[in-house]
């Protein structure tokens, strides 16, 4: 039995939420993180959607961010809560898609892409407009604030710092200090 890998390049970085048997630094190349999806359950609510990270394919991009390896006696398992938690709302499609890790090896890794035709997908939005809807925006798992924080934190702790995730944390953060 081989072990199942999985991809973290938003709140898995720094809330998985499943066991994992080692994890390592990693590029998933052909996607780029972007806040393109509507948060209607975690971050947002119907009424005021906030908006999450999301992978959206983009020729020429690469996005890092860390692979976990699951052990193959709770691979069934871990699908089944990654499921839960990612496909609440079909916006992500579960695929699977190489990864290069740190060490230099390829994995094949589950991975939560945005499906560019459900009605969630905003990758219409400029860094203003996604700023806006942050600050304002809380949902079942708290303020779409602190999903920014969190992650743009947990990234450059890791030595993958995120240019646009950097600038909305600041921006974010002058406009909840306006209110």
């Amino acid at each position: 039995m081989r072990p199942l890998w999985v991809f973290g390049y938003g709140s898995l970085v720094w809330n998985p939420g499943f066991a994992w048997t080692a994890r390592q630094l990693a590029v998933l190349p052909g996607f780029r993180r972007s806040f393109c999806m509507l948060s209607i359950h975690h971050r947002g609510t119907v009424e005021k959607p906030g908006l999450v990270l999301a992978l959206d394919a983009a020729e020429g991009a690469s996005c890092n961010g860390v692979a976990f390896e699951i052990a193959p006696q709770i691979a069934d398992e871990t699908l089944e809560y990654l499921r839960a938690r990612e496909l609440i709302s079909a916006a992500y499609l579960e695929q699977v898609h190489p990864l290069r890790l740190d060490d230099g090896r390829e994995v094949e890794a589950v991975v939560y892409v945005i499906d560019r035709h459900h009605e969630q997908y905003r990758g219409d939005l400029t860094l203003e407009e996604q700023a806006q809807r942050i600050a304002g925006a809380t949902g079942g798992r708290g303020p779409n604030c602190e999903y920014l924080y969190q992650t743009a934190a947990h990234l450059a702790a890791l030595g993958l710092p995120d240019d646009e995730l950097e600038w909305l944390s600041d921006r974010v953060k002058v406009l909840k200090s306006a209110t």
